[in-house]
């Protein structure tokens, strides 16, 4: 699927999960998930749903941080062996969910960074900025995305669940990629069979463009009403 494709159903797929972990335990986490938790979830697991696509030179995410980002995309790609390999299993969503919960073990500041960065991927592949302008698009970028971070740390989210979400949003991403025909390896490197490959549909085709991605947008509309309650929020008259 494309980007934008990506980073709905991760916004999609935190807000259904939502209902069923809230005031669960879970390896020893604890969630109690507040609207500051409800947000913040739903743009990290959008920029996590992203993720899988470093291993591509002209992904959202390849191209949200520049030459940073290039980088990286090039040595994951060598790394993972390529489009689709590594990036696109069970593997890399535990690798990266774990890495990313010892770095909220570790650093208050580092977590911060690390959702600074995940919501300005979100952001990008949603489709806030320019696209025919680079420069005020990574300045319209940076601004929102300082804001939504800061304003999440000012309400006093709680980030112990960061890796699960993030490795959630990955698996998004190749469940996403596992219903259109180029299918995903997701137990590389063990097997690297493609899942799903011939079957389904063309990435960024009529079904994506005129039944997944509005589908997904409603999703988010539903979900927002349910979750926020959003009568109870209205003044009375």
């Amino acid at each position: 699927m494309m980007g934008h494709s990506h980073a709905l159903s991760g916004v999609v797929g935190w807000m259904a999960v939502v209902p069923l972990v809230q005031g669960t335990e879970f390896l020893g986490l604890s969630f109690h998930l507040g609207p500051g938790e409800i947000i913040a979830g739903s743009l990290v697991c959008a920029g996590a749903a992203l993720l899988p696509d470093i291993d591509h030179k002209s992904a959202t995410v390849t191209k949200t941080y520049g030459k940073i980002t290039e980088t990286l995309s090039d040595m994951v790609g060598f790394l993972f062996g390529g489009h689709r390999m590594g990036t696109h299993s069970l593997f890399f969503a535990v690798l990266m969910g774990v890495l990313v919960q010892v770095l909220a073990l570790w650093s208050e500041m580092a977590v911060q960074v690390f959702v600074f960065l995940l919501i300005g991927i979100a952001l990008q592949g949603l489709g806030f900025g320019l696209d025919k302008n680079r420069v005020a698009s990574g300045i319209i970028n940076a601004l929102a995305t300082a804001a939504i971070t800061l304003a999440l740390y000012a309400s006093g989210v709680n980030y112990s669940w960061l890796g699960l979400a993030v490795a959630f949003g990955v698996i998004l991403h190749f469940l996403g990629d596992m219903i259109t025909k180029m299918g995903v390896p997701i137990f590389w490197p063990f097997w690297k069979k493609r899942i799903g490959q011939k079957v389904g549909f063309v990435t960024d085709g009529p079904v994506e463009k005129k039944v997944v991605t509005p589908l997904l947008t409603v999703g988010i509309i539903v979900g927002s009403l349910y979750l926020f309650d959003w009568p109870t929020l209205l003044p009375d008259r």
